[in-house]
């Protein structure tokens, strides 16, 4: 089973570029602290992301920028290619499935831009009409 969970931030914002068909494919770079310490000091690895698909679609709806904290749930893919010089590359970067917002939007000052969903008086969040219900339990 290939299948990881991290809980990180964005470490520049998002580059995004479309297929023939106007389908994004997001790319970012993404922090993730160590739990030990080297010298007292917080150290942290840095992985290569992809989006396809519907979740690339939500990303780029809401807007995530550098400095997000998030929590992604993907694979790691192996994208090995030979560069224009003949030289052979290896890279290993996360195929991301899923993710979900780990703070508020009020809580990181380097995430003034993602948008939040609004609240009607009864105190439920409202949907937007592109969201796809399919997958739901309940629907």
């Amino acid at each position: 089973m290939n299948r990881v969970f991290m809980i990180g931030r964005l470490t520049s914002d998002p580059e995004v570029r479309y297929t023939q068909d106007r389908k994004p494919v997001i790319r970012f770079r993404f922090a993730v602290n160590r739990s030990v310490k080297k010298e007292g000091e917080a150290e942290a690895d840095f992985f290569a992301c992809v989006l396809l698909g519907r979740t690339a679609e939500r990303f780029e709806r809401l807007n995530v920028q550098k400095g997000v904290k998030l929590m992604i749930e993907g694979e790691v893919r192996n994208n090995n290619y030979t560069d224009k010089n003949g030289v052979k590359r290896f890279e290993n970067q996360l195929l991301l499935n899923n993710f979900e917002f780990c703070e508020s939007k009020n809580a990181s000052p380097s995430a003034p831009n993602v948008a939040a969903p609004s609240t009607s008086a009864d105190g439920f969040q409202s949907v937007p009409d592109d969201v796809s219900d399919e997958g739901l339990p309940f629907a």
